[in-house]
């Protein structure tokens, strides 16, 4: 039998964590499906999931990441294009789609929501800050315009870019369950485990040190989302069972460039001197914002002047929360020191040393 003492020292640890952690007397265990969750975001949800003490099925086509958690998961094999049976007859809290295919995005959400409306209480589509028609707005939200074939047309025959395809394959999520969609559009999505390397460059080459070329003027704003700050805000918005559209961007307002370049130096400790030149010096000599070489950067003007300029309120008060930039820096660093040599020896984005060189040189002449 429990003594008068221990039922008090239980009672008054109980009361402490909820005055600590009310979030958790709330928390119930849920069911999540995950359409995907082998690439980039999708083991990120996962171990978050996991790590909140809910139950994950992952849907994929086995290709990639076989057994990769263990028996902690449970795996079904299928084809978004084709083949969904081993979702049929099942039943899931909530579904986390990662539909990440350009074109095809409408109709493997069209597909898959019209299967599982009946099998789920909520639907979260993880859609793109490139589904607004522009980002000009300052600041800009939720509530902006996004692309259509009438306001932003596309050749006949051609598929559908990116920012269309995520855009109407958020219509079809909202028709197939209409008032049970979380959409979650994310900006740049950074940190350990990025294969694309477009925030990966900045810290790997601050760290290198030496005279360092740096876009514009240092006032341009940066917007990205820690991968694993987007997780945890996705589980947030399925535990409290919240509907809707949210961005996934941060800080509140954006970062300017020079902060966010200074961010990065502190958590690499790197000793790189940075060198700025005008975006429309590099723009002449082809090295676009937001382009393979400047990955990250954006001019903050004319149909971009809110790329990076989101008022994130709402999200916030839904259960965003940002990780500070030096700290991303330093384990995305950690990160890319693990892989191959030749893995490193080939960046996927970012300018080579020698472009980097050559632009410098050209700027000082200009000059």
């Amino acid at each position: 039998m429990t003594s008068r003492r221990d039922f008090l020292r239980t009672s008054a640890a109980f009361v402490a964590c909820a005055v600590l952690h009310p979030e958790n007397l709330l928390l119930r265990k849920k069911k999540i499906l995950i359409l995907g969750g082998t690439g980039f975001v999708g083991p990120h949800n996962v171990r978050a999931a996991l790590a909140r003490g809910h139950e994950v099925t992952v849907f994929n086509r086995g290709l990639s990441g076989k057994g990769m958690f263990g028996k902690d998961v449970e795996e079904l094999v299928g084809d978004r294009a084709n083949d969904l049976a081993a979702l049929k007859g099942r039943r899931w809290d909530a579904v986390i789609d990662e539909s990440a295919s350009r074109s095809s995005a409408p109709e493997w959400v069209e597909q898959s929501a019209g299967l599982l409306k009946d099998q789920t209480e909520q639907y979260l589509f993880v859609s793109t800050r490139s589904v607004y028609a522009d980002t000009s707005r300052v600041p800009m939200n939720a509530d902006a315009p996004v692309l259509t074939l009438e306001n932003s047309p596309v050749a006949e025959g051609r598929p559908l870019p990116y920012g269309h395809a995520k855009a109407y394959a958020e219509k079809k999520a909202h028709a197939a369950m209409p008032g049970r969609v979380t959409v979650v559009r994310p900006g740049l999505i950074i940190g350990p485990g990025d294969d694309t390397d477009r925030f990966t460059y900045w810290p790997v080459r601050v760290a290198r040190g030496g005279e360092m070329l740096a876009p514009g003027d240092g006032s341009d704003h940066v917007q990205n989302i820690d991968v694993r700050d987007l997780a945890e805000f996705q589980l947030a918005l399925l535990e409290s069972k919240t509907f809707g559209v949210f961005n996934a961007v941060g800080p509140q307002g954006g970062q300017a460039f020079r902060q966010f370049l200074e961010s990065i130096q502190k958590g690499v400790e790197g000793d790189a001197t940075f060198v700025w030149v005008d975006a429309d010096f590099l723009v002449e000599n082809d090295a676009r914002p937001y382009g393979s070489e400047l990955p990250a950067f954006q001019v903050m003007k004319g149909r971009t002047a809110g790329f990076a300029r989101f008022d994130v309120t709402k999200e916030i008060a839904a259960g965003l929360k940002f990780r500070a930039t030096d700290v991303t820096a330093k384990e995305t660093l950690a990160w890319w020191r693990t892989l191959p040599a030749e893995r490193q020896a080939q960046p996927k984005a970012g300018l080579s040393a020698e472009r980097e060189k050559q632009l410098l040189t050209a700027w000082r002449a200009r000059k």
